[in-house]
């Protein structure tokens, strides 16, 4: 390569890195008896960085793997486990706690109670890395599958919840046969230590055992005393042929953290088209009770939710 080339190539990689928008952002609403605040920041590629309710931190972002923030994997085997081919919005492994992201924020916009994302993901590995074992199956440190969300904090019906919407956008020329979309993750402070499942045949909360891993029913994450809780629902999608969600939960004692997720999966043995897969999901928090009127409410609805108002 020439002299000039590089200069040529340099100058387009500062002018691109000039162009990034500023990931610094935040929402709000009133909800209930306190104000909720989302934050997103430039050092997760404005993933959301912290929630905030009733005095109370929901949201824990000490690496690029935490937060409130989506995923995907292809290809998964016991020989090749997600982590190995792992599409993350807030960053790399090798991004750790540090103050910058190896994912690149496209587009943002936040207004009122309204925030807007897109997102080139960075793989979780880098080339080389090993995940349990396992070599990444990348060969670049930036991936080119990109993660726009839709969130609103609150509506007219249910303003204690977050109307929560992802499209993940798979590239031309990529060829799989299965896809894992972790749609939406929550990793949260270890206060949140009690774990409940709603059993949909009675309407209600039941103790949840630390698994770890999913299950069938949306699953509850809170505070001892039940003053604050946060869940996740994914009604029936519109996007033709989406297999129902798992819905899975995990104590990670050691980093004190608490996480749940829901994910949804797609094969096709033909090969799954690129292009967009786009997930809608539901958030509730408050009290353990008033969580769980929100997803007696939402489950008798079904596919009749499609908003929070």
């Amino acid at each position: 390569m020439t002299a000039r080339a590089f200069i040529v190539l340099g100058w387009l990689a500062l002018s691109a890195a000039a162009a990034a928008p500023s990931g610094d952002a935040q929402i709000r609403a009133r909800a209930g008896r306190s104000e909720g605040v989302i934050k997103t920041t430039s050092r997760l590629a404005g993933a959301i960085d912290s929630f905030r309710w009733d005095g109370r931190e929901f949201i824990n972002s000490t690496d690029h793997g935490r937060q409130l923030q989506s995923a995907c994997s292809f290809d998964n085997t016991p020989t090749a486990n997600a982590e190995t081919f792992n599409p993350t919005e807030a960053g790399s492994r090798l991004d750790h706690i540090g103050p910058k992201t190896t994912s690149r924020l496209l587009e943002i916009a936040a207004t009122g109670n309204h925030l807007r994302t897109r997102t080139q993901m960075a793989f979780w590995l880098a080339p080389g890395e090993r995940s349990e074992g396992q070599l990444a199956r990348n060969t670049n440190t930036l991936s080119d599958y990109l993660l726009t969300k839709d969130v609103r904090l609150g509506g007219a019906r249910w303003p204690q919840a977050l109307d929560y919407r992802v499209t993940f956008t798979v590239p031309p020329g990529a060829r799989h046969t299965y896809a894992q979309f972790e749609a939406l993750t929550g990793y949260m402070p270890p206060e949140f230590e009690a774990f409940w499942q709603f059993n949909p045949a009675t309407g209600k909360l039941e103790p949840l055992s630390d698994g770890p891993g999913e299950i069938g029913r949306p699953v509850v994450l809170a505070t001892k005393d039940g003053r604050h809780a946060m869940g996740i629902f994914a009604p029936p999608q519109p996007q033709p042929g989406t297999a129902l969600p798992g819905y899975g939960r995990w104590r990670f004692r050691e980093h004190r953290v608490v996480k749940w997720n829901c994910v949804f999966r797609v094969r096709d043995a033909a090969g799954l088209r690129p292009g967009d897969f786009s997930y809608r999901m539901f958030v509730p928090f408050g009290s353990t009770e008033q969580v769980e009127a929100m997803l007696r409410e939402w489950t008798a609805l079904g596919a009749k939710l499609t908003s929070l108002d």
